[in-house]
């Protein structure tokens, strides 16, 4: 991921988490498979104060959308870390399809801020599991799984009420 597909990602998250009344934890490196965390100060019904961990990516790979998902190739390393079944956070994967590299990544006016990129997501545990000895999996994303401001509420709600995934 270039530095500038990182940085408008990693915005992107903060803009919609924001806009849902959450918050973003940073990480300071990669070690366990995830980048950042959202946290929400709100109670439920279980805890006050859920969160869970995101790992993000970012592409212009536009022809990896199928009608009903999102493909992502995943490495083993890192797919068994997002993956791991002692993770103590629910942990989720995220891919933001941003505009091609000869396309604006935003547009900007005095009435509002727009931006062609959407990102679909998926919990870590509906994944699957990878193959002894495959150097990687492909990973099915539905476009259901939108992430916006409502399906962040709903995760953070699943998560703060113990939700099963």
């Amino acid at each position: 991921m270039t530095a500038r597909q990182e940085q408008f990602s990693l915005a992107f998250v903060r803009m919609v988490a924001a806009a849902a009344g959450c918050s973003i934890k940073w990480h300071e490196t990669d070690y366990d498979g995830v980048d950042i965390t959202i946290a929400s100060s709100t109670e439920y019904s279980t805890y006050y104060c859920p969160e869970f961990e995101l790992q993000l990516k970012c592409t212009t790979q536009h022809d990896r959308l199928r009608d009903t998902h999102f493909s992502w190739k995943m490495d083993r390393d890192p797919f068994l870390k997002l993956t791991h079944g002692k993770r103590y956070n629910e942990a989720f994967l995220g891919v933001l399809v941003i505009p091609r590299d000869d396309e604006p990544l935003l547009s900007q006016s005095e009435e509002h801020l727009l931006t062609a990129s959407r990102m679909y997501w998926e919990h870590a545990r509906l994944l699957g599991d990878i193959g002894d000895g495959a150097s990687s999996k492909t990973v099915h994303l539905p476009r259901t799984n939108l992430f916006d401001v409502q399906s962040l509420k709903s995760i953070i709600q699943r998560v703060g009420e113990e939700g099963a995934w």
